[in-house]
């Protein structure tokens, strides 16, 4: 597709980066939004998402860098080009989760009530990343022959050129648009503190277990080349949300 979306000279903007930045921004404002509205300290809230975004960053990049050693170890100088895609999601999740809990601890915050304000805003940051995954041709699909295959031609891209793929990126795009939408239909009847994360990581990790059969790129194969590890990781902790989410409302009836 578009790999870089401008370029002035030696200067370039790379499509990947600005849809990543453009879906932390928007998450941010998103953020800020839902704390006034649950009369919260918008400004910490704020700070929170700074250092969410720097944790996230590092963290999505460590873990595609495990997955690919092989090729950063012929050349170290590709850890700093993420320009170039490379962030894997869960990565990016753990580390953001842990950077959440060690601030709000520190800040004296409620943790689940924050939790709620922040996974809304982080399915619909995702939405607009996934778009910059597209143009760069990161994430890219199986071959297929479905009508709405999509085939890269620019050089520059990162996908096979001239192959009809799966169009990956766009699935993960529309799922999170439509987990986000779900979330903000179902605040309206949530029981308890921290019951839309749960929600978030149930059903994302079910929508990435399904998409990542459709990858066509390395995925850190596990189990044989049967699962990728973000299928692993996907269904364990869709698993795991679910559980929780059984085990609390029960206890409420009782």
């Amino acid at each position: 597709m578009y790999p870089v979306l401008l370029k002035i000279g030696k200067f370039s903007i790379h499509t990947y980066g600005f849809f990543v930045a453009l879906g932390f921004l928007t998450a941010i404002l998103f953020a800020k939004h839902e704390a006034k509205r649950k009369g919260m300290d918008y400004e910490k809230i704020m700070d929170l998402c700074f250092y969410i975004l720097l944790a996230a960053i590092v963290g999505s990049r460590l873990l595609y860098i495990a997955i690919n050693l092989d090729m950063f170890l012929s050349d170290p100088l590709e850890i700093f080009k993420i320009w170039n895609g490379g962030l894997v999601f869960y990565g990016g999740f753990i580390a953001a989760l842990i950077t959440l809990i060690v601030y709000l601890k520190k800040q004296k915050m409620p943790l689940w009530k924050t939790a709620d304000i922040m996974a809304p805003a982080l399915a619909l940051g995702h939405c607009i990343g996934r778009i910059g995954c597209f143009f760069a041709g990161c994430c890219y699909g199986k071959p297929c022959d479905l009508p709405w295959a999509v085939t890269f031609t620019n050089p520059a891209t990162l996908a096979p050129v001239g192959i009809p793929l799966h169009p990956t990126q766009l699935y993960s795009s529309a799922s999170n648009l439509i987990i986000f939408g779900m979330l903000l239909l179902f605040r309206r009847y949530q029981k308890f503190e921290g019951q839309l994360l749960l929600v978030y990581i149930f059903l994302y990790g079910i929508f990435r277990s399904i998409i990542e059969a459709f990858r066509g790129d390395f995925r850190g194969n596990i189990f044989g080349e049967m699962f990728s590890l973000s299928q692993v990781i996907g269904c364990t902790t869709a698993i795991a949300a679910l559980v929780v989410i059984v085990i609390i409302n029960r206890r409420a009836r009782a």
